[in-house]
């Protein structure tokens, strides 16, 4: 599903300039980057996470990009997603917690290598680094009520 949702963004209806446009509808500054980047990362985390490898990583990428999304997207919509709300940005991102918690399992990547990085704590390492990435990127770069044209005159 996360491969997917990156892959769309890429090569969708619209492909990067149509997510671009969008990402500067949100207010994410520089859109550009941010639309090439939530497209990277929801396919290398999304890959990754097919594959076991990097546990608990790409589970942290996920709840950051579905935090990133419900604080921007979703944003004012109420909890419902058909009506546009944070619904299933917060379950993708309790799944990606869970998924770390549970590990990657023993056909997985992480398990060829003698990884075995599973239980509670890996689950909330995941959502509080996922979270912190978020809060981050949301302090440097969200800017909804800056106008692209404001930008350039400041």
């Amino acid at each position: 599903m996360l491969f997917t949702h990156g892959y769309n963004k890429v090569f969708g209806k619209g492909g990067l300039e149509g997510t671009t446009g969008w990402f500067e509808s949100l207010g994410l500054r520089p859109a550009y980057i941010h639309a090439r980047m939530a497209a990277a990362t929801e396919m290398g985390a999304g890959t990754m996470i097919t594959l076991g490898a990097a546990s608990p990583l790409p589970a942290a990428a996920a709840i950051g990009l579905m935090a990133t999304a419900a604080r921007t997207d979703h944003r004012g919509k109420g909890f419902f997603v058909f009506k546009g709300g944070w619904e299933y940005t917060g379950v993708v991102a309790v799944v990606a917690a869970v998924m770390a918690a549970l590990g990657p399992g023993r056909f997985s990547f992480d398990a060829l290598r003698g990884r075995n990085r599973s239980g509670l704590r890996w689950g909330i390492l995941a959502a509080l680094l996922g979270s912190a990435a978020s809060a981050g990127l949301l302090a440097a770069s969200y800017r909804p009520d800056v106008k692209p044209d404001d930008e350039a005159e400041s």
